[in-house]
């Protein structure tokens, strides 16, 4: 799928079916690859704020691929949560995490942050490879050293 115009992103209401069955999916994998399912960590009715969204990434077949969010931690920092891409190495979750800093720059934030665990080292280099450098981990993170958080700054 490099490079494939048919794959669109859509910005969706978190509580609608294809959203649900991914997060529920994404879940589940984090919870084979960290032992927790980063449930707790997200709540839908925080990307249906002002100046927050949910999207979902669709093949050309309509099917739905992938997902992550946006919502605001403060004026200038907005947060990404449950970004998942079902296929892995097609540039999916490349794409997805591009319409979103899009996104968020639209909105005017100033940086992204994240939040991810050290086991997960997939997460760790991708986030590394697209430009994300370490930060103190902040908020409900701040003292789990399992978590590792990131920021961009958006230009």
């Amino acid at each position: 799928m490099d490079g494939d115009k048919k794959m669109k992103i859509i910005e969706k209401n978190p509580n609608e079916s294809d959203a649900i069955l991914l997060i529920e999916e994404l879940s589940e994998t984090l919870e084979k690859i960290t032992g927790a399912s980063g449930k707790n960590s997200f709540n839908s009715e925080d990307v249906c704020v002002p100046r927050s969204l949910f999207v979902i990434a669709y093949d050309e077949k309509e099917e739905p691929i992938g997902c992550g969010a946006i919502q605001p931690i403060d004026e200038n920092v907005a947060e990404l949560k449950r970004m998942f891409a079902k296929v892995k190495t097609k540039g999916v979750g490349t794409q997805i995490l591009s319409y979103l800093e899009m996104q968020a720059k639209r909105l005017e934030y100033s940086a992204i942050w994240l939040e991810t665990r050290l086991i997960n080292e997939n997460a760790v280099s991708f986030y590394k490879k697209r430009g994300y450098g370490k930060i103190s981990n902040y908020g409900k993170y701040t003292d789990n050293p399992k978590a590792i958080c990131f920021e961009k700054k958006l230009k």
